[in-house]
């Protein structure tokens, strides 16, 4: 019987949880891909853009692998990407800790829209399917000492707007308009729908061990 395994290609570790907690284990391999080289000219385009360059890399280097091509089991690769469309700009990670200062003080009591880029490839057929998820973010309006607290704690320098839902983040954000999981960094039922495409059920991954 054909077994399915799921390879995430993000160093993420809030990815990697959403998916361990709705029952879908996965390897990770970072694939090494230079966000700085690609051009930003849409949210939505570039995100789309570095989670499929992601999923490409990771999927070349796993089908290269004779244990995989020799391996009775068929293996996908997920990408995923996001940045922040926030008053005209994208926002990946800031570079440092004065830049993300800088943007939470312009982003306090204000709204962006995070977009997240997902690719899936099954490495077996080269088949894959991509697709951009949207959520609005509605911020809370920070002191300044919050502000400085909370960047100290280096949580923004590591995520894309320089914030997160699942962390330190959670008590700056008002509230969001669409799926929760597009802003940790991965939508469950869109991968669901991505899957499906590709002939697999998300639910078969429950009796993987």
């Amino acid at each position: 019987m054909t077994t399915t395994k799921l390879v995430l290609a993000s160093a993420s570790p809030a990815r990697l949880q959403l998916l361990k907690a709705a029952g879908i284990p996965a390897d990770v391999i970072v694939s090494g891909v230079d966000e700085s080289t690609v051009p930003a000219e849409r949210p939505d385009t570039l995100s789309g853009t570095l989670a499929r360059l992601k999923a490409e890399a990771v999927a070349a280097r796993v089908g290269a692998a004779p244990e995989q091509n020799a391996a009775p089991e068929r293996v996908l690769v997920l990408g995923c990407d996001s940045v922040l469309a926030f008053d005209g700009q994208i926002f990946g990670k800031p570079s440092d800790a004065d830049d993300a200062v800088r943007r939470w003080r312009s982003m306090r009591g204000r709204s962006g829209v995070l977009h997240t880029g997902h690719c899936l490839i099954d490495v077996r057929t080269g088949r894959s399917v991509e697709e951009v998820a949207a959520t609005t973010v509605h911020f809370a309006d920070l002191t300044d000492d919050e502000i400085a607290a909370y960047v100290a704690t280096g949580e923004p320098l590591r995520v894309a707007g320089a914030f997160t839902l699942d962390g330190f983040g959670g008590p700056f954000v008002d509230r969001i308009e669409g799926d929760p999981g597009t802003v940790i960094g991965l939508s469950l039922p869109l991968l669901r729908r991505m899957m499906s495409e590709l002939g697999l059920e998300i639910i078969s991954f429950w009796q993987a061990d």
